[in-house]
């Protein structure tokens, strides 16, 4: 089997650790080529649920530890799975966030796994933006990657083109308060800029600019956290 570090180039990727080979299996077992387990690894009841989970999909098994070290390029990932990378489409008639641009793999993984817990399942990215398949990201969603539908385009104004959603950008130069917004009926977009810049200024014309405010004891929130604010406000009363 391919047994290079991960490479953006690549048709394939990897998931290391349990519970994300869990969810490639669970979700995305169409796309799994195989999974890899170490010598060590101590088959609990959740590893025997993963194994029969690649036996039912007809997943092939190996056993390399040096392989898994190699690839992970840690001492202590037991199982990992290898998967082909694939094409998704978002939802344009369901709630989405937008993000402008990102750049930090841990950020966007654990964006996606909170748009999972608050039942947000399309996130559409503006490039140039960071590889969604790279194992980093997989990692910091902890899976949730496989449960969510992902579409890159190339400008904000592709994106508008084939989504009506009422738009909600997250700016710091925003007038209106998250808290105290009267929230539309219609599917909206909730948008976010890059973790450095932000949002354009030109998003202040767009839809209704939103400031989340805090105290003046830190100068900024970090994009996920911000993210998952956002999603919080939006979602409470479905919870």
């Amino acid at each position: 089997m391919e047994s290079k570090k991960y490479s953006k180039e690549s048709e394939i990727s990897y998931c290391f650790g349990a519970f994300p080979t869990y969810e490639l299996l669970k979700n995305k077992y169409t796309h799994a080529s195989k999974i890899v387990i170490h010598e060590k690894l101590d088959k609990s009841e959740d590893i025997r649920k993963i194994l029969e989970l690649a036996k039912k999909h007809r997943v092939p098994i190996l056993t390399n530890g040096k392989l898994i070290e190699k690839l992970s390029g840690k001492g202590n990932v037991y199982i990992m799975g290898v998967f082909n990378k694939y094409e998704m489409k978002v939802d344009n008639n369901q709630n989405q966030v937008l993000l402008v641009s990102p750049s930090d793999m841990g950020n966007l993984g654990t964006i996606i796994r909170v748009m999972l817990g608050f039942n947000y399942t399309n996130l559409s990215i503006i490039k140039p933006c960071i590889d969604i398949f790279d194992p980093k990201v997989i990692r910091a969603s902890m899976g949730s990657i496989f449960s969510i539908n992902i579409e890159l385009f190339d400008s904000f104004d592709d994106y508008s083109k084939v989504n009506n959603n009422y738009k909600y950008p997250f700016m710091l130069q925003a007038k209106t308060s998250l808290n105290s917004l009267e929230k539309k009926s219609q599917p909206h977009t909730l948008i976010f800029g890059n973790e450095a810049s932000g949002l354009d200024q030109k998003f202040l014309s767009v839809g209704t600019p939103l400031i989340i405010k805090h105290s003046d004891k830190i100068d900024s929130l970090n994009l996920s956290m911000s993210v998952g604010i956002a999603l919080y406000e939006f979602s409470k009363q479905r919870f």
